[in-house]
């Protein structure tokens, strides 16, 4: 039986970035190779018995998004970089701490209007066009904000962390769409709602910069939160998932649970089921069988992988490109700043290497994706009824 994978962050520090090739320490040079990665044959060193489909396999993390607005994690402007006390919420805290609820709760409340608004930017339109072009089999992203989805529906994208579009109910499995309970917590707590109003009214939620945030008396952090230094967030109070109030379930030892309200719908302590939170694998939680193995396999059935702004600062995706590594499958790492363990994807690259072998780029996904689309579409357009790039990497 195997252990579960767990979401646990890295606290140790980052390795400074290593180019692969030299000349790819400048756009141009980071265009040209992951041009040259990207249409590169299947390597010789994949196991002769590899059923791989020729295709490279993304793995994305927060940087792809930050062109959108949002907050990263390990960035020059990221939360951890800047906000050296930053804390994430824990998946034990969360389901057993009532006051740590109304705190996520709070804060999430006050996050969502700038993710629910932003919209992918240019380096998840290029990923449309490279899976459009045949060249790319599967992404697998860490990311919870639904924009590989939006940008590209019929490309194969697995949420490796889920995602916060929606919540589930820790109890029942019910699931509810974010945006009717943004609703639903503005009706429970009118005066964080005419909060947020002078938030917005104000601009003070236009940047999610952290320096721009803290001088408006703001904190944003990943995964959709906004923090008010000082604020008390012992009266915010927030709904009970409605198909447990309808239909308690039963709990793990066989009792019968209980869901309280207040008069106006908010969840009382006194429950024992109802619990919602966000659809996405905190930090401390277990990832689902079914997702570990589904990237697993994704891993497998490619020929390269291309790691597109991510640390790989937690377990759960550094796994995968330490097992694409062993599988002997070319290795590129497209992100601004250290990537952990890097040294040892390109430890073995020779000298000789252009790019088909291995690449690594110091450089931002929106400003060098559309270029590597556009250098493809020179090498092999894509009005081709099967395309060149494509058809030669599956058949090489």
């Amino acid at each position: 039986m195997q252990k579960p994978l767990m979401r646990i962050p890295y606290t140790g520090p980052l390795p400074p970035p290593i180019i692969v090739p030299r000349d790819a320490d400048t756009p141009a040079g980071a265009i040209s190779a992951l041009t040259k990665f990207l249409s590169a044959p299947r390597s010789p060193r994949l196991p002769p018995s590899s059923s791989s489909n020729g295709r490279t396999v993304l793995l994305t993390g927060a940087g792809i998004s930050v062109a959108s607005g949002l907050a990263d994690y390990r960035g020059t402007a990221g939360t951890y970089t800047l906000n050296r006390t930053y804390r994430p919420i824990y998946y034990n805290e969360f389901i057993s701490n009532h006051e740590a609820r109304k705190r996520y709760w709070a804060r999430s409340f006050l996050g969502w209007t700038n993710l629910h608004k932003a919209k992918p930017n240019a380096a998840h339109w290029a990923v449309r066009d490279l899976g459009e072009r045949g060249l790319i089999s599967d992404v697998i992203t860490q990311n919870v904000d639904s924009f590989h989805l939006s940008a590209h529906p019929r490309l194969p994208t697995l949420e490796l962390h889920g995602y916060l579009r929606s919540l589930v109910c820790i109890h029942c499995g019910n699931r509810l769409p974010r945006e009717d309970f943004q609703h639903l917590l503005s009706s429970l707590n009118p005066k964080w709602a005419d909060f947020l109003a002078s938030l917005l009214k104000t601009g003070a939620l236009d940047s999610e910069h952290p320096d721009e945030r803290r001088a408006k008396g703001l904190k944003s952090n990943p995964d959709g939160d906004v923090e008010v230094p000082g604020a008390s967030y012992t009266t915010f109070r927030y709904p009970a998932c409605p198909t447990c109030q309808k239909t308690p379930p039963t709990l793990p030892d066989g009792s019968q649970s209980n869901v309280q309200t207040d008069d106006d719908g908010a969840w009382s302590p006194k429950s024992t089921a109802g619990v919602l939170k966000p659809a996405v694998v905190m930090f401390g939680e277990s990832i689902a069988a079914n997702v570990k193995v589904a990237a697993e396999n994704a891993i497998d059935q490619a020929s390269r992988i291309l790691v597109i702004g991510s640390s790989l600062a937690t377990y759960s995706a550094w796994r995968l490109v330490k097992r694409a590594k062993e599988r002997g499958m070319p290795i590129g790492v497209l992100n601004l700043g250290g990537v952990r363990g890097e040294e040892s994807f390109f430890a073995d690259v020779s000298a000789e290497n252009d790019g088909t072998k291995a690449v690594r780029c110091s450089q931002t996904a929106d400003t060098i994706l559309p270029s590597v689309v556009q250098n493809l579409e020179l090498l092999a357009p894509v009005g081709n009824p099967v395309h060149a790039l494509a058809r030669r990497n599956r058949h090489a």
